[in-house]
């Protein structure tokens, strides 16, 4: 295994975790959530057999898995972060169970990096959350808008007058404002329910609402056991999957940082050489059955695309701005601009090497 020069000279910048949380906060944190913490491996400090290093410039990593970046589940359930960075740095896994809440960890301080789509980091950073999008982690068509068995709606048009359940600050949102917007539609043409997705599939099955926003896995899920369909599918309107870190952590550990992105590299590279196992992992993960995670992996994510934040989400995040002001979400457009011009941090993404993580 070989280490960039740039890591020993970054290895001595910091030696208090990065996370201000108080022992009851995050005993909370890992209580509500599941984390994990890693397990030390028989790597040398800064994951260097050669000594390169005097170590690495912290001794804690606090990082997000969520069904919806199958690329965290692999990383998670292989140990690579762990075997890599050693003894000298205590991995802990926190679950996001949306883009929202993967914000809402990266603003509080409870996870140094969290996967969200490309709306919501961007939502995020035009309100203020000091955040840049280091890798892409999928090319997603994880949100629909979905309908129950039987139901009368065949258009988006048909969604006029009805209660449409959403999680606020999320793809699927976002794609529910751009799909009105092509059918003429606002938001005050229906009643919004805001409802963590789950809580939105299971309004969807009992009646409770006449259409959700869906999201992967838990749509798939609902397709198949509940006989939903799908009124509308437009994969244009799905933002990337973003990988997001804090702004104290890029610029007190990159090292740090470099790692998770060529975990993530690494994971790509071994989702296409064992798809059998990773669509096991989803399953899992997610506790559905495996035709359910073969769907969603398989028909719904492309992980096989350039990594590196550029253009291409640019492009489309570009589409999606507007609607945060239409919507009320950022006061002004100016914010959208500003957030765009600086939420895309490449660099990381240009460096990966796969090569450096431990199995």
């Amino acid at each position: 295994m070989t280490i960039r020069p740039w890591r020993a000279a970054t290895a001595a910048v910091r030696t208090q975790p990065v996370l201000a949380l108080s022992a009851a906060g995050l005993a909370a944190a890992l209580a509500l959530t599941g984390c994990v913490a890693g397990e030390g491996g028989a790597a040398d400090p800064g994951g260097a057999a050669t000594g390169e290093t005097d170590g690495w410039s912290d001794d804690t990593l606090a990082i997000d898995f969520a069904t919806y970046n199958p690329l965290s589940l692999v990383i998670k359930d292989q140990g690579w972060l762990e075997a890599t960075l050693g003894d000298d740095v205590e991995v802990t896994w926190v679950q996001s169970a949306g883009s929202n809440k993967a914000n809402e960890a990266l603003r509080a301080g409870v996870v140094d990096v969290g996967s969200t789509a490309g709306s919501a980091a961007l939502l995020a950073r035009s309100n203020g959350s000091p955040i840049h999008s280091i890798y892409v982690y999928s090319q997603p068509e994880w949100a629909a808008i979905v309908v129950p068995e039987g139901s009368a709606i065949t258009s988006v048009a048909d969604l006029a007058g009805t209660s449409v359940a959403a999680t606020k600050g999320t793809d699927p949102y976002f794609f529910l404002l751009q799909a009105l917007d092509e059918a003429g539609l606002g938001l005050e043409d229906v009643e919004v329910q805001n409802l963590q997705h789950a809580d939105g599939k299971a309004a969807l099955e009992s009646g409770a609402v006449d259409a959700w926003a869906g999201l992967d896995p838990l749509m798939a899920t609902s397709e198949i056991e509940a006989g939903s369909t799908l009124l509308y599918r437009n994969v244009d309107f799905n933002t990337y999957g973003l990988l997001n870190a804090t702004e104290s952590f890029l610029s007190e550990s990159p090292d740090l940082a470099q790692v998770v992105v060529d975990a993530y590299a690494k994971a790509r590279e071994w989702v296409a050489a064992n798809p059998d196992e990773a669509v096991a992992i989803l399953a899992e993960a997610a506790g559905i059955d495996g035709a359910i995670a073969e769907k969603v992996l398989t028909e719904r994510t492309a992980v096989d695309i350039d990594p590196v934040p550029g253009e291409a989400q640019r492009t489309v995040l570009e589409v999606v701005g507007p609607f945060f002001v239409d919507g009320g979400d950022v006061a002004d457009q100016s914010q959208i601009d500003a957030a765009l011009a600086e939420l895309l941090e490449p660099t990381y993404a240009e460096a990966a090497d796969p090569a450096t993580i431990a199995d």
